[in-house]
């Protein structure tokens, strides 16, 4: 029983697929030029977005160097300046402190170091004056 209901399955199956097929023969033929321009206008969208991808692109931002120039000349180390960007950042000493794996009296005598190199006595004097010179984003 099961095999004829197979069978029967089978080839109702392929009789659909033989008639859809000639469907889409007739289709073809009747409407090729409609098919065509259809290809042609889909190749022009593609072009046209990947020209356009291309043309209207954003340029890339520069690297942020950091001004190595200033950091030299003020003499800041590298654990003062990661001190600095964390700053910059707006973290708290507890923040920059577990950030960093350092002591949070660690981190006040990073801070006071880059106040007085930076000559602030402001966390926000600090940055700003480090933005100005070009040592944090």
């Amino acid at each position: 029983m099961w095999k004829r209901v197979v069978g029967y399955g089978a080839l109702l199956a392929a009789g659909t697929l033989a008639l859809q097929w000639l469907d889409y023969q007739r289709l073809a033929r009747m409407h090729s030029g409609d098919v065509y321009l259809f290809l042609v206008a889909a190749a022009f969208l593609v072009l046209g977005i990947v020209l356009g991808v291309r043309v209207f692109a954003a340029p890339a931002p520069a690297a942020f160097d950091g001004n190595p120039k200033a950091q030299a000349a003020l003499g800041l180390s590298e654990r003062e300046l990661e001190v600095l960007h964390e700053l910059a950042a707006g973290h708290s000493n507890k923040e920059i402190a577990a950030r960093l794996h350092i002591s949070p009296n660690t981190v006040k005598t990073h801070v006071a170091r880059v106040f007085e190199k930076l000559g602030a006595k402001r966390r926000t004097e600090a940055i700003r004056r480090a933005r100005e010179l070009g040592i944090v984003p």
